[in-house]
């Protein structure tokens, strides 16, 4: 599987939007969105891209939350690309709801679909075995001390990640975590528990 961030370097405020392709872009492979941001320049980069012969350019758009900075260009998308879209959560655009462990095929893999509530009520996360990666949207995976108060539904969608074989995290901001991101996980599990927990 190859991952792009469409939105690496952009000038405007956004979400990071990644692109999954198929190792071999096969007829069979799922080029997918997850999440589409605010930057319009990914429809530009999308063209230019090799995302296969006699394949939509994107099959799946997978939005992780409902938040503009993550979902604002999905009319763009549409009018451009006509992908099917994913989301927990009914909102304009949408063709698919998803539910919990819901299993998606997306590039030349099949993920996992774990909802996060916390950030927001609607928020997911998606895991990939095959690679250990997970696409976190903005879902609160770094907890780094007790302070804070956390939903018992989110602390069990952590603990629930956490029996997952992460390797690599993709959030909705900043640069993926690739060194140490299941013990991150597990020290953000152990500090969320002894945080008040309603």
């Amino acid at each position: 599987m190859k991952i792009i961030n469409l939105t690496n370097g952009s000038k405007i405020y956004t979400s990071n939007v990644y692109f999954l392709l198929g190792d071999w872009k096969a007829v069979d492979d799922v080029n997918a969105l997850v999440d589409v941001g605010r930057d319009p320049s990914i429809i530009e980069r999308i063209k230019r891209l090799d995302t296969g012969v006699g394949k939509k350019r994107v099959d799946k758009v997978v939005l992780t939350h409902g938040h503009y900075d993550h979902a604002s260009l999905l009319p763009t998308v549409k009018d451009e690309f006509d992908p099917e879209v994913y989301s927990f959560h009914p909102v304009n655009g949408v063709s698919h709801i998803l539910k919990d462990a819901q299993t998606l095929k997306l590039a030349d893999r099949w993920f996992e679909v774990i909802h996060t509530p916390g950030h927001t009520s609607d928020s997911i996360c998606l895991y990939g075995p095959e690679d250990g990666a997970l696409f976190s949207g903005d879902a609160s995976l770094i907890i780094s001390d007790t302070d804070g108060s956390y939903q018992e539904s989110f602390v069990g969608a952590l603990e629930k990640i956490a029996r997952r074989d992460i390797k690599a995290i993709y959030p909705g901001h900043g640069q993926p975590i690739v060194s140490g991101a299941k013990q991150m996980i597990f020290r953000s599990l152990d500090n969320a528990r002894k945080s008040k927990v309603f």
